[in-house]
């Protein structure tokens, strides 16, 4: 069994620093722009690229929230499909893992 303490710990590391980057995307967005035309396309370059970084940052806050919803419901570190304990090295690596490492390969092949 997960040891649940670690990875609450862990997840709520990660969904701290997670928010801290979001709210510096947030500020650099919000910048003012260049009055410049060629540094303006270059921000505007700038700013798709901090879009969609924060894009996949916001999906991964989503994904560790649930990740302490099923440790709040003692389904953490069991696999969603198989029922089957996740590895706790998958759940290192990936702490918001909700499937075993066959599961997901299966998933990835079928």
């Amino acid at each position: 069994m997960a040891d649940l303490k670690y990875f609450k710990i862990a997840i709520e590391t990660r969904l701290k620093e997670l928010g801290v980057r979001l709210h510096q995307i947030e500020d650099e967005l919000d910048a003012p722009k260049p009055q410049d035309l060629s540094d303006q396309a270059i921000d505007l370059e700038d700013d798709e690229v901090l879009e969609g970084i924060g894009l996949v940052e916001q999906q991964e806050v989503g994904l560790l929230q649930q990740a302490l919803k099923r440790i709040r419901e003692g389904d953490y570190g069991t696999c969603a499909m198989c029922e089957q304990p996740i590895s706790t090295e998958r759940l290192k690596a990936v702490l918001y893992a909700s499937v075993c490492k066959d599961c997901a390969n299966q998933s990835k092949t079928g």
